[in-house]
């Protein structure tokens, strides 16, 4: 090294630097792993943080398999976490490697692997387990296992794709877990996560450390001294997905493209007209089955004049080979999302990192735009937890009194240390699982009740483990191979002639549907099929929605090609809202007709902020947007002034059925589970800024 200091590789064991320079055949480690190598050997909680492709995994493992020679651990010492099985699949076989230079072993264990490998796992304790945080939960309160027993060595815990977790209550779930496993264990755990790049890494490492904080804490990240390329990044306008696929098709012919999405029902559209054109092209999506998106996955990985379109289900770092170009349907929600795609690409030695953005219609040429100012000037989300988990609080007492069989009705607390889970309700939880037979107490102790059982108790209580759940589904088949799911509505909505089904980029008619098993059984067809599953909610973000009015403002995003249709396209909407625009503050702009809409730039969560605390002047059965609210008609300008002057935050108003989507609500009593909802749709910050913000008024004078 250049200032004399040690080189990070000597401090490894003699066997992990024989197999660097031997088996692996490296010159030296990767910028990441230089710098992770000390603070992991000394027992620092560490976040690791490098673009896709950094070579985050092994600045993780390799000096804990350093410390796992050097300090003789036994049994299974280390947990790997990730958030997706296909994940933990893709980085078995690796960890499988490195584990055998020191004699060691690395094992898997989620929904997918079988009893009688879990046996082998419980009789020989790999010391590496590739785990969810879901089959951590589902050992811990399982009759088969005995954790005490399984976990006995455990020293250290890595958390892959830390930001997939941190943002929503699967982050609350893991934290919780890691909580009761360390109780379980009497000892602290050092903890790893690997992250691509966020806004508050200071704080996700807070984070990292869940409820017994303390100060041997870092952020790691690379120091590079070469020069990197720029990212190509080109935005273009096609006006449809069939343009879209005719671009694609034409484009780049001979090299590997893997096209994003933002829905499944658009993945199945686009792989139907890239098929039609005669492309090789595979599909990955949340409904397909894990055996067709590993088909899916393997054949795009050995082929090289190929397409595979998928959702976010490729965003994570799961292995499809090197690929020459990515593109983008429409754009992402998230600056976070779009590095992540991004870095998929120019992983050869003499590629670079490059997206070609292709927008369907005008607001997503705009969004596009506006995400890619926010990444031009540096900026990316903080990962922020979901606020007010008192549903995963719920699950947690019932999960604890399942795997400790009986807890201390005053004492339950401290199996989760400092960890924010329970708010000031906790005792109202409480309370409510024992009034409603969740739990039942038998003195100063709690037990799992009956309530519980009827509930989340099949197959010894699956359902409690499966923390996150998605809407009813049907299983689609053709002969025993399953394809994947789709949504009911395609099968109780008229038709002409014969149901047919798009999926898995062919069409598939139906011939026999089993309404109490959710199955449905096809045959392939020469009809055109439909796509469609239920559809998330959540709009953009006040920075991005932000972005795309500094855009407006004649604010192109530097380092990106736009083409001549992207131009037109962003000129044509300045013109339409150059009357929505102030250079500081919002717009209320009245139509000849008397409309009134106010002109915000804020962001779905600030907008529907801004309707709930607003009442007398937001219209409230409007749909909010992320841009714009519509006012009561006929209000005079000092009354809008003013209402919006003297208004307070409230958190939005949330229909009583919507708890149902909220897993575990029915173990919270309804009034707290409405409120758990309603302030996950907020924004308050935000909404108080808008509301301090000047309002300017265009259009009809009004008194």
């Amino acid at each position: 090294m250049s200032d004399g200091a040690a080189d990070p590789v000597d401090t490894l064991h003699p066997a992990v630097q024989y197999h660097l320079a031997n088996t692996l055949r490296w010159d030296g480690l990767r910028p990441l792993q230089q710098a992770a190598v000390n603070p992991v050997v000394a027992g620092q909680d560490c976040l690791l943080v490098a673009p896709t492709a950094g070579g985050k995994t092994e600045a993780a493992v390799l000096p804990l398999l350093s410390r796992m020679a050097e300090e003789n651990w036994q049994g299974t010492s280390v947990l790997y976490i990730c958030p997706l099985r296909a994940l933990l699949n893709n980085l078995h076989p690796r960890l499988e490697s490195y584990t055998a230079w020191l004699g060691r072993s690395a094992a898997l264990w989620h929904g997918d692997v079988g009893q009688s490998a879990r046996r082998r796992i419980l009789r020989d304790r790999p010391d590496i387990l590739l785990t969810t945080p879901e089959s951590i939960e589902s050992m811990l309160v399982s009759a088969k296992v005995d954790p005490r027993v399984l976990f006995a060595g455990l020293r250290a815990v890595v958390i892959d794709e830390i930001h997939a977790f941190a943002g929503d209550d699967r982050g609350w779930h893991v934290q919780a877990v890691l909580e009761r496993l360390s109780r379980t264990v009497g000892r602290s755990l050092q903890r790893i996560g690997l992250s691509a790049t966020v806004g508050n890494p200071e704080e996700l490492v807070r984070w990292l450390q869940g409820g017994r904080p303390h100060e041997r804490r870092r952020v790691v990240t690379p120091t590079v001294t070469e020069s990197v390329a720029e990212p190509e990044i080109t935005l273009d306008h096609v006006g449809s997905i069939a343009n879209a696929g005719k671009v694609i098709a034409s484009l780049h012919a001979g090299e590997k493209r893997l096209v994003f999405v933002e829905s499944r029902r658009r993945a199945e559209e686009l792989g139907a007209v890239l098929r039609g054109h005669g492309v090789d092209t595979y599909l990955s999506h949340s409904s397909l089955s894990a055996a067709e998106r590993r088909r899916s996955e393997a054949a795009f990985a050995e082929s090289s004049n190929t397409v595979i379109v998928a959702t976010s289900t490729l965003e994570l770092g799961i292995d499809v080979g090197d690929l020459d170009r990515v593109i983008q349907i429409d754009a992402p929600r998230t600056v976070s999302s779009f590095l992540q795609r991004l870095g998929r690409s120019g992983r050869r030695a003499g590629t670079a990192r490059n997206c070609l953005f292709l927008c369907v219609d005008d607001d997503a040429v705009l969004h596009a735009a506006g995400l890619l100012w926010r990444w031009a000037q540096g900026w990316v989300e903080p990962v922020v937890p979901p606020p007010v988990p008192r549903h995963i609080a719920a699950q947690q007492l019932m999960a604890l009194c399942l795997q400790e069989h009986r807890i201390g009705g005053n004492t339950w607390p401290s199996w989760w240390g400092e960890l924010d889970l329970f708010d000031e309700h906790a005792q109202d939880i409480v309370a409510f699982l024992r009034a409603e037979g969740y739990l039942e107490n038998d003195g100063e102790f709690l037990f799992i009740g009956p309530e519980a059982e009827r509930r989340f108790g099949r197959r010894y209580f699956s359902d409690l483990t499966a923390v996150f759940s998605a809407a009813p589904e049907f299983t689609v088949l053709h002969g025993r191979e399953e394809l994947g799911t789709v949504d009911s509505e395609l099968l109780v909505e008229e038709v002409d002639g014969p149901r047919t089904l798009l999926l898995a980029g062919n069409n598939w008619d139906v011939y026999s549907t089993d309404w109490s098993r959710r199955r449905v059984w096809v045959q392939p067809s020469e009809r055109a099929g439909k796509a469609k599953w239920g559809i998330g909610s959540g709009g953009l973000s006040f920075e991005v929605t932000r972005g795309m009015r500094d855009v407006l403002f004649g604010n192109d995003p530097s380092d990106v090609t736009l083409t001549r249709r992207a131009r037109r396209v962003l000129e044509e909407l300045r013109e339409t809202h150059e009357e929505h625009l102030t250079d500081s503050g919002t717009v209320v702009a009245e139509s000849s007709s008397g409309d009134l809409q106010w002109w915000t730039w804020a962001g779905n969560a600030v907008n529907r902020t801004l309707q709930a605390s607003l009442p007398t002047i937001v219209d409230g059965r409007q749909r909010v947007t992320d841009r714009s609210l519509r006012l009561v008609p006929g209000l005079s300008r000092p009354a809008i002034l003013a209402a919006i002057a003297g208004a307070g935050t409230r958190n939005p108003y949330v229909n009583s059925g919507a708890v149902a989507g909220l897993k575990f609500s029915a173990a919270l009593p309804p009034d707290l589970a409405i409120d758990t909802i309603a302030a996950r749709l907020a924004d308050h910050p935000h909404a108080n800024e808008v509301l301090q913000e000047p309002v300017a008024y265009t259009g009809r004078s009004t008194s």
